[in-house]
């Protein structure tokens, strides 16, 4: 995976679909959700109602809310980011990904979901050196655009926020 530390100057946006999980309930398939939050999310054809969108064809996934570190419960949020928070649509949720500094990680090319929980279990290992500071467990976020449109040759960004 390709690094380096980037600074959000702003506030990120977003509306979508959100749910609570855990780690452990992921690697459980009778507990798992995020894969059903993401099929609804695409059935419903959420990606058309949203208002506000600032890039058609962009989506983003983010765990924010975290009640402790990555083994704990964190909220689970999928959607796309949008100029304002406002008119949100019945069954949606808002969500603001705070500015400050991150790690951001571009994986390599290959299958998905396969390249992302292989990106994350990887991210759970690496030391504070590693990430570049401390991680913050406020939001990390993820950035599925044109590079992810091929599921069998899928490029994603993941984003962690560090102090």
């Amino acid at each position: 995976m390709k690094k380096e530390i980037v600074e959000i100057a702003k506030p990120i946006k977003l509306m979508g679909l959100t749910e609570r999980t855990s780690n452990t309930n992921e690697f459980n398939p009778k507990t798992a959700i995020i894969g059903t939050v993401i099929g609804r999310y695409w059935q419903q054809n959420w990606a058309t109602k949203i208002p506000h969108q600032m890039q058609s064809g962009v989506t983003l996934a983010s765990y924010a809310d975290y009640a402790s570190d990555f083994n704990g419960p964190y909220n689970y949020f999928y959607g796309a980011e949008v100029s304002t928070i406002t008119d949100i649509p019945e069954g949606l949720a808002s969500l603001i990904i705070p500015a400050g500094k991150y790690l951001k990680l571009t994986t390599n090319a290959g299958a998905m979901p396969e390249i992302v929980i292989n990106a994350w279990q990887q991210i759970w290992k690496m030391s504070e050196a590693d990430l570049g500071g401390q991680r913050t467990y406020k939001a990390d976020f993820e950035i599925y655009d044109k590079r992810a449109s091929d599921v069998k040759n899928a490029t994603v960004d993941i984003y962690i926020g560090i102090k």
